[in-house]
């Protein structure tokens, strides 16, 4: 075999464990995630730049583990909430006005465990 072949054997090996690797995402995303088979996300705006949402939780509701693709949030209506992701569970209060962005994927599931429906705007970017 020559050097030109060998090379070329090592371009398609190294394209295919590049590309051929890729995560495939078996979690739901924010919107095809629910709680309790309801929907908690409804779509304000989606075009080829972004994705908005808007996500509510009433007291007792929760949304079931999902993942996130990069996106900033933005909380119109605080609450407390218990959330469980890749470092354990904890319980948070989320104050009004709070903004929060990741810039890779995440997951994680949450529960509204105070006594005020909380609302959220996730912005993803696309």
């Amino acid at each position: 075999m020559n050097n030109y072949m060998k090379s070329l054997g090592a371009i398609l090996i190294y394209a295919i464990l590049i590309f051929g690797c890729k995560e495939k995402q078996t979690l739901p995303d924010p919107l095809k995630a629910g709680w309790n088979g309801n929907a908690v996300c409804e779509v304000l705006k989606d075009n080829k730049e972004l994705r908005v949402l808007k996500c509510t939780f009433e007291p007792g509701v929760g949304h079931e583990k999902h993942y996130h693709d990069p996106h900033f949030g933005y909380t119109l209506a605080g609450g407390k909430f218990k959330i469980t992701d890749e470092s354990g569970t904890k319980e948070v209060d989320v104050p009004t006005g709070y903004s929060f962005s990741k810039d890779e994927v995440t997951t994680h599931e949450v529960l509204n465990i105070g006594e005020t429906t909380a609302v959220f705007m996730i912005i993803e970017y696309k």
